[in-house]
Parts: structure tokens; C-alpha cells; sequence
């Protein structure tokens, strides 16, 4: 599994802290409000965040 670029889990995190309601733990619905909160156009970018958002919301709170 590769590592994450750091603007990636920057606007991730910025997006779980502003909106932590709005995400789940399923991948398709994380990236439809990633797309309807950011401007990101490409595809591959929305999804990596969706897919970093997914896993932090996944993952046991510590």
C-alpha cells in the first residue's frame, strides 16, 4: 500500500474536521460529497481523498 502525498491527507483532514457529519464508512458516498465539497476535477485525486476519508472513518477511535 503506498503512502499518501501529504496535500492528499492536508485536505482530508481540513474536510473531516469541518464536516465529520457528512462522511461514512462507504467509499461511493465519501467520494459524491467529496465531490460536491471541493472543486478537485480530476478523478483520481477525489478519489484517494474519498479513500483516505474512508479509511480514517473506518479505523477503531483511539
Amino acid at each position: 500500500m503506498a503512502i499518501k502525498p501529504a496535500y492528499i491527507k492536508k485536505l482530508a483532514t481540513a474536510l473531516l474536521e469541518r464536516y465529520e457529519e457528512a462522511f461514512s464508512t462507504d467509499f461511493e458516498h465519501n467520494k459524491e460529497v467529496v465531490a460536491e465539497l471541493t472543486n478537485v476535477e480530476s478523478k483520481g485525486v477525489r478519489n484517494r481523498i474519498a479513500g483516505y476519508i474512508t479509511r480514517k472513518q473506518r479505523a477503531p477511535a483511539a
